[in-house]
């Protein structure tokens, strides 16, 4: 094991959790980042995400921790760094690797022998052209490996330590078998491979699990249409071992920091490739039709939305996060609105009050206050207290105690007793008939 600090470049969700997960492991480790002001809440000892355990964890280990936001600081003791910083996608669909080009420039010009650890998720060919851009540079020193995460949010410390896999693609045979012993003590499968296959590998999984959820959205779609019970076709499905139970939860699509770019940028690297990727085309489309959906079950029930309050319950693009990034709660508010509607809203990790991705939002300090008045209500994100809440309550509270579960978190039969009138998605003709109070 190397006894010199890792260096992590990038705090965010995938840099600080692999930091503190390697200091776990009882590795020193440097993180760098450019924003001095998250660097100075960490140097605090406050974790600026919102990560279960994580905060404990950092506090744990604050001792092998240090946060800088300079790369002299970074590199005076680091021989390995793992880059993890954004790679968002850029107009064109492609990944922006701009924050990745200047973390290796600023490396580069500091010379050294070192090794490059990308973490990033980055297109395929991404090792091929940064090692020719660090030799164009002079830094012949300096070495690459390509090292995906697999990281949840809501489960990332977890996902870290006890991983399904863990892959590194190396150039040299000795630099992966580096990468690999930062490791010691993780009982897991490795996956050794070249470079390109490890980025391959990280898009594929993406992919694939996004197809999973616009399949199973799609077989929801149809038991719509037949009366069938899109719950329990997925339990029969998710029995046979070739498909599995994981990620068939019919609802309103996938959202996040991962999904929505890997998926289109896998696509654009195909069509860059003189490829058509059909599949993706049908996958991303599905995604997009899910919210619209939500919005015609809306008008099914109530006919023109025109001045209707709907209340939107949940806006992270999953529970146990506070991320917002391409949430479906953002594109289901903006729609709303410009249907006419009078949007309010609650989430747990949300400050009452107005949020910039949802203006023209009322974001209430609790669920029943964004329930009260409302002509009906959208589960949008599953968290563990929609299913705890008083939804009698809530009935009392509403002008109209419709509920639109874009989850299928609650249970149909407690929200009937309740009075509730219940619909959620591809659950066929069995939902009970709300109990009259």
């Amino acid at each position: 094991m190397d006894a010199a600090p890792l260096g992590v470049v990038g705090t965010g969700y995938v840099g600080l959790v692999s930091a503190v997960c390697f200091a776990h492991l009882g590795h020193g480790v440097v993180c760098m980042d450019i924003d001095e002001a998250k660097i100075a809440r960490l140097e605090r000892g406050e974790v600026p995400i919102y990560e279960p355990g994580l905060e404990k964890l950092v506090a744990d280990n604050a001792a092998r921790l240090s946060f800088t936001t300079s790369y002299d600081v970074l590199l005076e003791s680091c021989r390995i760094l793992f880059i993890a910083v954004d790679t968002p996608p850029s107009p064109s669909g492609d990944a922006d690797l701009s924050r990745v080009q200047h973390a290796v420039r600023e490396i580069a010009a500091r010379g050294g022998e070192r090794l490059l650890v990308m973490k990033s998720t980055v297109p395929v060919g991404t090792g091929e052209t940064v090692t020719a851009d660090l030799e164009a540079l002079g830094a012949a020193g300096i070495t690459y490996t390509s090292n995906p995460e697999f990281l949840r949010e809501g489960a990332a410390i977890q996902d870290f330590l006890e991983p399904d896999r863990i892959v590194i693609g190396s150039f040299r045979e000795e630099d992966g078998a580096a990468v690999e012993a930062l490791y010691r003590g993780i009982d897991t499968d490795v996956v050794r491979t070249s470079v390109p296959t490890a980025e391959m590998v990280k898009y594929a999984s993406n992919a694939f699990l996004a197809t999973k959820i616009s399949f199973i959205n799609e077989i929801a779609n149809v038991c719509e249409q037949v009366g069938a019970d899109v719950k329990t076709v997925a339990y029969g499905m998710g029995l046979d071992h070739r498909i599995g139970p994981h990620f068939l939860q019919a609802g309103i699509g996938y959202g996040g920091s991962c999904f929505p770019k890997d998926v289109q940028a896998l696509k654009q690297l195909a069509g860059n490739s003189g490829y058509h990727f059909q599949l993706l085309n049908a996958v991303i489309e599905v995604n997009a039709l899910q919210k619209r959906r939500v919005v015609g079950k809306l008008k099914d029930r109530l006919g023109s939305l025109r001045g209707a309050t709907v209340a939107l319950l949940g806006l992270t693009f999953k529970p146990h996060t506070d991320d917002l990034r391409e949430a479906a709660s953002i594109v289901l508010a903006g729609r709303l609105i410009h249907e006419g509607v009078t949007v309010k809203a609650y989430d747990p990790m949300l400050d009452a009050g107005d949020h910039p991705l949802f203006p023209g939002v009322e974001i209430c300090a609790e669920p029943l206050e964004a329930l009260a008045g409302a002509d009906a209500a959208v589960l949008v994100t599953e968290w563990p207290e929609f299913a705890r809440l008083d939804w009698a309550a809530a009935v009392a509270a509403m002008a109209r105690p419709l509920l639109i579960d874009g989850r299928n978190f609650v249970d149909p039969a407690a929200a009937a007793r309740a009075g509730l009138e219940y619909e959620g998605i591809g659950l066929g003709d069995d939902v009970p008939a709300p109990v009259a109070g």
